[in-house]
């Protein structure tokens, strides 16, 4: 189960170093506000074309990239929520066969998710970057929400 090989992106290096330490095998800082140009970027950091995009951030423009730099024939999933509407180029999508599949609230994945953490077969402690008792929940959401000290995911712990 899993990915023969892995590219992230993401604006943050310090986000990127986790992943890499997390198995990634390249890691590409998403710096190139041309969605064309930022998929040039990711291609060349690779030696192949991936087969399958799995967007997380909701960007307009991550998803534009994703249609760029995907495989003729691959799959592009919508994971991040965004804007309601996007520009995307579907033109570029169609003539090269891209499939673009949403999916929300991951459904019958928990169990099989829970599974695996339970077992050790995949560890999530790596990616908590800050914990914050109940008392500090604004302060707790507001790092979240800014991405403030290299946030990735932010606990709050009520007991």
């Amino acid at each position: 189960m899993g990915a023969e090989k892995v590219v992230i992106t993401d604006i943050l290096n310090s986000r990127l170093e986790v992943a890499k330490k997390l198995g990634a095998d390249v890691a590409v800082l998403a710096d190139i506000k041309d969605p064309q140009r930022m998929a040039e970027k990711i291609n060349s950091a690779c030696s192949w074309l991936p087969d399958v995009t799995i967007e997380c951030s909701g960007a307009a423009s991550s998803l534009q990239s994703a249609v760029f730099a995907t495989r003729p024939g691959g799959n592009i999933v919508t994971v991040g929520r965004g804007p309601r509407n996007v520009e995307v180029p579907i033109a570029d999508a169609s003539s090269r066969e891209i499939d673009i599949k949403g999916v929300f609230r991951y459904v019958n994945c928990y169990p099989t998710a829970l599974q695996m953490v339970a077992s050790g077969l995949v560890d999530v402690k790596p990616l908590i970057s800050h914990r914050f008792p109940l008392t500090e929940s604004v302060k707790a959401f507001e790092t979240a929400k800014s991405g403030a000290d290299s946030a990735i995911k932010v606990i709050i712990e009520c007991g």
